[in-house]
């Protein structure tokens, strides 16, 4: 499933090649489960002949900003992503909703549609936007933040709290799993047992591998890689998580992978030890 720096990645893709530029049509699957909530005829009538004007990445969702106060909602759920294809391009068979310019089709294509289209006409963002908890490297992701959100979660295994978008937006398997590997921090360890020092890495994990994944991932600035996951370092946990036989980057010693908190999680027992009470 994407997740904070996928939906940047994603974004970009969409602004860098139709900013600027008018929609002359919009297809859609009519029946797709994307558009669940959503009004897919009025989404149609307010974006054709609006033009993109800008767009933003929140945790695991992107915002498209058109002319005439329309906003369109993105997310892209397990097997969801945004392609740009030439003006010409006929809609395929997952292709839900297509975005055509004179220069660039705008795709959203989803197999196993557990993504989402969200649509909103205003002035203002909309709510189900603006609602979203503050980006893990702005101020307000502070570590009493985290300390405090820790304490009320004491009980439940600080794998499945890293899960939680409340708090921590944005991250999912692979980056719980990183942040708790660079933390040295064992994923089964219930949240209030951490002492403050590891409390302290892990708020500093978190923003570090927020950081790294948005500048490997989606590039720097407006700057796009040519594919997700190109620039990521071999020393990553990321290449070993998934390897039968995958070693740790750091102790060399084997990974070990188990369920936690419902999520396949990948963990090195030498480098992050069960510390019982």
């Amino acid at each position: 499933m994407p997740e904070l720096a996928e939906a940047e990645f994603f974004r970009k893709r969409w602004q860098q090649a139709a900013v600027g530029r008018r929609v002359t049509a919009v297809l859609a699957h009519r029946r797709a489960r994307i558009f669940r909530g959503s009004n897919l005829v009025r989404l149609q009538r307010a974006l054709t002949g609006a033009t993109l004007l800008g767009s933003a990445a929140a945790a695991k969702q992107m915002l498209f900003r058109f002319s005439g106060g329309a906003w369109l909602g993105v997310h892209l759920g397990m097997s969801g992503e945004l392609r740009v294809a030439p003006a010409g391009y006929r809609q395929q068979k997952h292709d839900h909703l297509v975005l055509r310019t004179a220069a660039a089709t705008l795709v959203f294509s989803d197999p196993r549609m557990f993504g989402r289209v969200q649509f909103h006409l205003g002035a203002l963002p909309p709510e189900w936007w603006t609602k979203i908890a503050p980006a893990i490297l702005s101020p307000a992701f502070t570590l009493a933040a985290v300390a405090a959100f820790l304490h009320r979660r004491a009980g439940a295994p600080v794998k499945a709290v890293l899960l939680m978008q409340e708090r921590f937006p944005g991250v999912g398997n692979w980056m719980a799993d990183e942040i708790l590997w660079r933390a040295a921090i064992h994923p089964q360890r219930r949240a209030g047992t951490l002492r403050p020092a590891e409390v302290r890495a892990l708020w500093r994990e978190c923003r570090h591998v927020a950081r790294l994944a948005l500048a490997t991932i989606a590039g720097r600035s407006d700057s796009l890689p040519p594919d997700l996951n190109v620039n990521i370092p071999r020393s990553w946990l990321f290449w070993h998580r998934w390897e039968d036989g995958g070693r740790c980057p750091k102790t060399k010693a084997p990974l070990v992978r188990a369920t936690i908190g419902g999520r396949t999680t990948c963990w090195s027992p030498a480098r992050q030890k069960l510390r019982r009470p």
